[in-house]
């Protein structure tokens, strides 16, 4: 059922924020310009909600863009945070939390020996690019359609037409210098990603990949795919980096590489292993970090990097997760989640398609029996979902603000807030589709 929903307290809000920050906010996607209407300033998390200045309560599933595995202020992590920060919020020295947080996530990456903690997933990545150059002493990468890897001037880049092409900027302020450096083909398509490695092999450093796409909605890899990557990358002596910031920790503890089986070169992380704080990491064996600074040539550095209230709690999810066998809570909730959904998804199975991977999922509004391909996401009817995120914010679900987004479970989605979600999907395709 629909709410009667007040935003006064958002839209003054965000009138003030439009003067003082660029669109009113301090990331392009939330200003809601993909679905349309302004947008809603939160004020509160808690569990599997949260609640806007107006007092208006949804159930969330973007969960910070993925990070909150365990819902919002955890009171294990939050204890964590209070207390690493009454012993300082920062030093600018090496300190005990992040030497733990290290143990705990190379446990858990076996492609992973020793790791470098940043700030954000961008800096990994940029830095994990620059590592993989340094060690081969090449120049050019290979990225692919659809994947993003945060907003360094070489990855923000489209491909055009054609077999592959180099990258032209994407953005006002990358310069095509920058951009022709990097290479963009097709995800899934291992024939023509093959050929372009065979005809430019010696120029090529490393091959960058979203193991498992999601920020052009969810694109599952087709079986075999990652593992033919990898041999190619083997023959080639070219390093495989997966980008690991969203699929880490969501599709198995070890992340896509424990789920396929295929392990990378370099790893970058982020989002949960900061427990919902700032932070990014990237990682490979002992033989490939020795070449980062200071141990080797690769210069990187960052004042706020294992900053001690992070790497608390980082450590208080990772160790939480275990506890409490937090991936056998996520299945029985997918599991719900996918039971909830289904008199809704059999009655509009030829306009809606669904997509769920672990504690991911993700709404298409196409024909289409399958989504393997970034173009067949953007063929998609996105002004259909507009339509769809509004009705369910009208019946207090808050879904990413874009059709490009996926949606995320986390152990305190209960069975209540499933069965709420499952009617409300079921009204809100109603009105969609029939108004």
């Amino acid at each position: 059922m629909a709410l009667k929903m007040d935003i006064t307290a958002s839209r003054k809000l965000f009138s003030k924020a439009l003067s003082l920050m660029p669109g009113g906010v301090s990331s392009p996607v939330r200003a809601f310009k993909s679905v349309g209407g302004e947008p809603l300033f939160m004020r509160q998390g808690n569990g599997s909600r949260i609640t806007d200045e107006d007092n208006n309560e949804y159930i969330d599933f973007c969960m910070s863009w993925g990070p909150l595995i365990l819902g919002h202020a955890d009171a294990d992590v939050v204890d964590a945070v209070i207390k690493a920060s009454q012993s300082g919020t920062s030093f600018g020295t090496p300190n005990r939390y992040e030497v733990e947080l290290a143990g705990l996530v190379t446990q858990r990456f076996p492609s992973v020996e020793m790791i470098r903690f940043v700030n954000s997933g961008t800096e990994a990545v940029m830095s994990a690019i620059r590592l993989a150059r340094g060690v081969t002493n090449r120049d050019k990468i290979i990225k692919f359609d659809g994947c993003y890897h945060g907003h360094a001037d070489n990855l923000l880049v489209a491909g055009g037409s054609g077999l592959a092409t180099y990258g032209m900027p994407d953005s006002a302020g990358v310069t095509r210098a920058n951009a022709s450096d990097t290479m963009v083909v097709p995800f899934n398509d291992f024939d023509l990603l093959k050929k372009v490695v065979e005809n430019n092999h010696t120029d090529i450093a490393g091959i960058i990949m979203e193991p498992v796409p999601c920020n052009c909605g969810l694109i599952v890899p087709k079986p075999g795919y990652l593992q033919n990557v990898r041999d190619l990358c083997n023959t080639y002596k070219i390093l495989l980096i997966f980008d690991e910031v969203i699929t880490g920790f969501r599709l198995a503890s070890g992340g896509a590489q424990e789920k396929y089986g295929v392990k990378a070169d370099i790893t970058t992380l982020g989002k949960i292993i900061g427990g919902g704080l700032p932070v990014g990491a990237y990682g490979a064996s002992k033989k490939i970090m020795d070449n980062v600074s200071p141990q080797g040539p690769v210069y990187q550095a960052g004042t706020l990097s294992g900053n001690p209230v992070t790497m608390a709690a980082g450590i208080a999810t990772l160790k939480k997760l275990d506890k409490i066998r937090a991936y056998d809570i996520l299945n029985k909730v997918r599991e719900k989640l996918k039971h909830s959904l289904g008199p809704a998804l059999t009655k509009y199975k030829e306009r809606v398609f669904f997509v769920q991977l672990e504690s991911i999922f993700a709404f298409f509004f196409t024909n289409s029996a399958t989504i393997e391909t970034v173009d067949q996401v953007r063929n998609c009817d996105m002004k259909a979902f507009s339509r769809f995120h509004h009705e369910m914010l009208q019946r207090g679900i808050y879904l990413p603000p874009s059709g490009y987004e996926v949606d995320f479970l986390s152990t305190s989605h209960s069975d209540d807030d499933i069965e709420k979600t499952g009617s409300a999907v079921l009204e809100s395709l109603d009105i969609v589709f029939n108004n």
